[in-house]
């Protein structure tokens, strides 16, 4: 009984891999391909753009810096 029921599991199993491939949670699309906007296209970001936001990202830690400073420095510590 139990020889039956374990292959009937790997069966069902098999053939759900087969017929739909792996599972995600995002919506196929008519041919198989996963859905998203099909207008865009991932590029390489450049140079500059990653010096752009490593500065942007520095700046924005050096202003909550200031600001947990000035924080600490009105409660009298």
């Amino acid at each position: 009984m139990k020889k039956i029921t374990f292959a009937l599991v790997a069966a069902t199993v098999l053939g759900g891999l087969a017929v739909g491939g792996a599972a995600t949670a995002a919506p196929m699309g008519p041919n198989g391909m996963q859905g998203g906007n099909a207008g865009m296209t991932q590029v390489r970001m450049m140079k500059g753009d990653r010096m752009m936001m490593r500065k942007r990202m520095m700046h924005k830690r050096m202003m909550k810096r200031q600001m947990m400073k000035k924080r600490m420095m009105n409660r009298g510590m």
